[in-house]
C-alpha cells in the first residue's frame, strides 16, 4: 500500500486540508525517505525507521542551510504522517514525536501602511489605462474589466483580512453586498463571516457590473474570473500584483498575504481587541494573533522615537529600551 498517498487522501477528505498543504506534506515525506533511506517512498518499509533516522533527517536539513521555520514545518509534516501510520498500525511509535527541534523564529510580519494600500488600490487602473494607451492591451473592455476586478480583490482581501486562497475561492453566493458581509471558507473548511467596508463594497459593485457584461449571459458562480471566464487562480493574481507594486513604487517582495497582516495590525492600532481580531482572522489559537500586537508596539515605539523631543535621547542612552523595527512598508 502507498501510505503517503493514503495520508494525502486522509488530509484532503477527512481533515479538510488544502491541496497546497497536502502537496507540501508529500514533498516533505519524499525528502525524508531520500535522506534517511536513499530510496523512493514506493519501496519504503516505514517500520524500519527509528528516532536516529529522524535525527539524521533533521541534521541533514541543517547542513543544507535550511531555515529554522522550514525545518519546523517539515518536522510537523513528518510527525503528522507518523501519527497516521501509528493509527493504521503500520508502525508502533511516532519517531518524530519527541525529537529536538529548533526554536521558531518569530520575525515580525511586514505590512503595508495605509497610504501604501491607497496607492496599491489605484495601481490596477493606472496599469491597464497605460496598457490601453500604448496599445499593449489587446482588448480594451477586458483591460477595464481586469482593472476593476483586481482593485476589488485588493479591497476585499484588505477589508476582510482574507488569505489569497480564500479570496480566489469566493463565489457570488458568498457575497451579501447590501449587508457588507462575505462568507469565507478558511483552513479546514471552517466558515467565518468577514466584513466589507465601504471602499470594498464600491469596488465590488463596479466590478460586478462589468462582470455581468463580460459573461455575456453565461453562468459562472466563481466571483473573480480570468479571461477564459472561469475562476481566477491565486497564482495569476500574484503575477499581476508584481506589476501593480511596480506602478505604486512599493517593495517588490510584498505579497497578497501582507494585506491580511496589514488588516490585523491596523485594527489593533485603532484599538480593536485581540479576541475580535482573532475571530475575524479565523485563528484557532490566540497566540497566533498575538504576533500583531508586537507589530503595533514596534510601530508605536518608532513613532515615539521619531516624534517625541526626548525620543532619540532615550534610545541613545538606553539601547535596550527601543528595538529597531522591521521595515514596515
Amino acid at each position: 500500500m502507498n501510505y503517503p498517498e493514503a495520508f494525502a487522501r486522509y488530509l484532503l477528505y477527512e481533515r479538510g486540508g488544502s491541496t497546497h498543504t497536502v502537496d507540501g506534506y508529500r514533498r516533505d515525506i519524499r525528502e525524508f525517505t531520500e535522506i534517511a533511506a536513499g530510496t523512493s517512498e514506493d519501496d519504503c518499509d516505514w517500520a524500519k525507521f527509528d528516532r536516529e533516522s529522524a535525527r539524521t533527517f533533521i541534521f541533514e536539513l541543517h547542513q543544507r542551510g535550511l531555515g529554522k521555520n522550514s525545518i519546523l514545518r517539515k518536522i510537523s509534516a513528518l510527525r503528522s504522517f507518523y501519527k497516521f501510520l501509528c493509527r493504521e498500525n503500520v508502525v508502533k511509535d511516532n519517531i518524530f514525536q519527541d525529537v529536538a527541534s529548533p526554536h521558531k523564529d518569530r520575525s515580525l510580519p511586514k505590512i503595508f501602511s495605509v497610504s501604501a494600500i491607497d496607492k496599491l488600490c489605484d495601481a490596477p487602473r493606472q496599469y491597464w489605462e497605460h496598457a490601453i494607451a500604448t496599445g499593449t492591451a489587446k482588448d480594451e473592455f477586458f483591460a477595464r474589466f481586469a482593472a476593476a476586478r483586481d482593485h476589488a480583490i485588493i479591497e476585499v482581501l484588505y477589508s476582510g483580512g482574507l488569505r489569497i486562497g480564500e479570496g480566489m475561492g469566493l463565489n457570488l453566493t458568498d457575497i451579501d453586498l447590501p449587508a457588507g458581509i462575505v462568507k469565507v471558507f478558511g483552513k479546514g473548511s471552517k466558515e467565518r463571516l468577514c466584513a466589507l467596508g465601504r471602499p470594498a463594497k464600491c469596488a465590488l459593485s463596479e466590478y460586478l457590473e462589468l462582470r455581468e457584461d463580460f459573461l455575456e449571459g453565461g453562468k459562472e458562480n466563481a466571483l473573480f474570473l480570468n479571461r477564459f471566464r472561469t475562476r481566477l487562480t491565486a497564482r495569476s493574481f500574484q503575477r499581476s500584483l508584481k506589476n501593480y507594486l511596480e506602478i505604486a513604487e512599493l517593495p517588490p517582495d510584498m505579497t497578497p498575504h501582507k494585506l491580511r497582516h496589514s488588516f490585523a495590525t491596523h485594527l489593533l492600532d485603532a484599538g480593536a481587541d485581540l479576541r475580535s481580531v482573532q475571530e475575524m482572522l479565523g485563528h484557532d489559537n490566540l497566540s497566533t494573533t498575538q504576533i500583531y500586537t508586537h507589530v503595533s508596539i514596534e510601530r508605536l515605539k518608532a513613532t515615539y522615537r521619531n516624534a517625541h523631543p526626548h525620543g532619540k535621547a532615550a534610545s541613545e542612552h538606553d539601547p535596550e529600551s527601543f528595538s529597531d523595527t522591521t521595515n514596515l512598508q
